[in-house]
């Protein structure tokens, strides 16, 4: 059975765009592959090492969303990637052949930095950053990792660095190959790409309460000034969402409801919150139910880690045999 890896970082609880573009997919993938799943608490250093505070609380709140989603433990291999040192040591070992001009020309480094200009991301950690998802990766020797269009160029390099380590100490890696995740584009609150960051998020545990407070107020197709102007829902946010989440055949009174100006955009408004709150009122239940019993998840990320150790360690093994580190004993 072929090996699967994707991971997220903990940065806290998730989002509808994280669903559409990630944990559906995992659902589904957990069926077919062997899956590592995993919370990848190093890589949220890279941009956030100033204040750590709070990345232990999200690493909670992140297992629970994906448990509540429909990770099955029993499945996937579910843990963290900080409790698993093999990680850390892969990553060094490949920094040792990888060649600084493949870093530099990776186009999210510069784009991030000027996205996040407010931080100094003038650091090792930072720029080495895809070698240490590289390392995620092939530590278990995983063909498929499932990403988003935004990370296709990393596993490109991770593809370079596992042949430049072929070809120096022979056939040891697989060169992984992405899963490309048909992703609809998701717009958050205003207007823009939903993010946490942008504080435009909805996220998958609001109960209806907060989806009415988040969603009635939503910038729609500026074209509707009056309930009688007729709307294009290709140019309204909330129609993302729509098409997204809303069963086809409502999506089709919806369409045209607006394109004939029968009904206005708060009535679109309500069947979407009406949509996601019936969605995901399985989700809501079940997470509440886990965050009460908080020791069975750090339970569950323990084994996971336990598991994946075991697996890490094999292929370190191999590893420090045709690079010639240590002493046999």
């Amino acid at each position: 059975m072929k090996r699967v890896l994707s991971g997220m970082r903990p940065t806290g609880k998730l989002h509808l765009g994280h669903w559409v573009g990630a944990l559906q997919n995992w659902i589904e993938l957990q069926r077919k592959y062997e899956s590592f799943f995993v919370i990848v608490d190093w890589h949220a250093l890279t941009t956030d090492y100033e204040d750590p505070s709070r990345i232990r609380e999200n690493i909670i709140e992140i297992a629970a969303d994906w448990l509540a989603a429909g990770i099955n433990p029993e499945k996937s291999t579910v843990f963290v990637q900080s409790l698993v040192k093999q990680h850390a040591e892969l990553h060094l070992l490949l920094s040792m052949i990888t060649p600084l001009g493949w870093l530099l020309r990776v186009p999210t480094y510069k784009e991030q930095m000027r996205q996040l200009s407010d931080r100094d991301l003038h650091t090792y950690g930072f720029l080495g950053y895809p070698v240490l998802q590289t390392a995620d990766i092939i530590i278990y020797k995983a063909e498929l990792v499932p990403v988003g269009e935004d990370q296709k160029y990393h596993i490109e390099l991770a593809r370079e660095i596992v042949r430049r380590f072929n070809h120096l100490y022979g056939e040891v890696f697989p060169e992984p190959k992405e899963i490309l995740t048909p992703v609809p584009r998701i717009l958050g609150t205003d207007g823009r790409k939903m993010s946490k960051s942008y504080g435009n998020a909805i996220f998958m545990d609001d109960p209806p309460e907060v989806l009415k407070k988040k969603i009635f107020p939503m910038m729609t197709d500026t074209r509707r000034k009056r309930k009688t102007d007729p709307g294009r829902p290709e140019d309204c946010p909330v129609w993302t969402l729509h098409k997204a989440f809303t069963p086809e055949e409502k999506r089709r009174e919806l369409y045209q409801g607006c394109t004939t100006a029968s009904i206005g955009c708060l009535d679109c408004k309500k069947v979407l919150v009406e949509e996601l709150s019936t969605r995901f009122a399985p989700f809501r239940e079940k997470k509440a139910k886990l965050m009460e019993k908080k020791d069975e998840i750090k339970g569950i990320l323990m084994e996971g880690a336990r598991k994946a150790s075991q697996v890490a360690e094999q292929t370190l093994e191999e590893v420090r045999e045709v690079m010639g580190i240590g002493i046999k004993i």
